[in-house]
């Protein structure tokens, strides 16, 4: 017997709307690994803790830690040439300070490739002509740049901005200014989408330049949340990224991993691992793990 058309259209409105609903849940995606980690340039003259005498370690490290997502900085062109060949699994993005091509340190950020697609990329440097390769501004000794991807997560199609820099060791001013001018620009470019920052910025969680990214007076500026100091909100006297290869852990983090509002962090560590009393960098590389919203 054939259903009743009243019947027929209760069936037919509850199958369109299972349709519609099951087409509109996003499929649940797997956390984030994140790294920062500065590599030692491979032009310094640090004896037994030079590149060449590292390498293996460096990148037996980064095997280790697995990122999805890692944002080197300090490399030079036959680390850039290293890296991209020993991590076949991910893309590359970025461009040298000084010429825009391969003169000076990369801010070199990486992706895995079986989990992301690149949407776009870009660069720009930490002055007040941030288009122009090269260009330095305020107090900064060194130039410096901010390297960024727009990416789309295959496993759940959402799109957001990852982006890594390396700000000035000597600029107070400069450093200042570089955080406003990444919380504002790469605001701009993520448009809306989440957001990811990685980076070497040379200060610790009392200098002002901080505190214009984790507190932003520009209406117009990303909030950027620290991963590390989510999980671990108690600061301790132990909390070191660098170490100048003597393995110090007494003192601030000068390396960090910020999110925008979409991620929550989960786990964040300062990896302190050293072979035979050698250590792949004199910076610890930091790492966390984030979950979308």
């Amino acid at each position: 017997m054939s259903p009743s058309p009243r019947v027929f259209l209760a069936l037919t409105a509850a199958l369109i709307l299972a349709t519609s609903v099951g087409h509109s849940a996003a499929p649940a995606a797997a956390p984030l690994r994140v790294v920062s980690f500065n590599v030692r340039n491979s032009g310094a003259r640090d004896g037994d803790d030079a590149w060449s005498q590292r390498r293996d370690q460096f990148f037996d490290t980064l095997a280790r830690l697995d990122p999805d997502l890692v944002g080197f900085q300090e490399v030079l062109a036959d680390q850039h040439d290293a890296i991209v060949s020993r991590m076949s699994s991910h893309e590359f993005a970025g461009v040298a300070r000084n010429d825009g091509k391969r003169a000076g340190e990369w801010a070199l950020l990486g992706f895995r490739k079986s989990r992301f697609t690149e949407v776009a990329h870009g660069d720009f440097w930490l002055s007040e002509s941030p288009e122009v390769a090269g260009s330095k501004s305020w107090d900064a000794a060194l130039t410096r740049i901010c390297s960024w991807a727009r990416l789309r997560d295959k496993t759940n199609g959402r799109e957001f901005v990852y982006a890594n820099t390396h700000f000035d060791h000597k600029g107070v001013v400069a450093r200042q200014e570089a955080s406003k001018l990444i919380a504002r620009r790469v605001a701009v470019i993520a448009a809306g989408t989440p957001a990811l920052l990685t980076g070497d910025l040379n200060i610790n969680e009392d200098n002002p330049a901080y505190a214009v990214l984790v507190r932003p007076e520009a209406s117009d500026a990303i909030r950027w949340i620290d991963a590390f100091r989510t999980v671990h909100p108690q600061r301790l006297p132990d909390e070191a990224s660098f170490h100048a290869f003597k393995g110090t852990v007494q003192g601030s983090r000068i390396d960090f991993i910020f999110h925008s509002e979409h991620f929550v962090a989960r786990a964040s560590e300062i990896i302190r691992t050293s072979r035979d009393g050698h250590f792949p960098s004199d910076h610890y590389p930091v790492s966390a793990i984030v979950e979308w919203r």
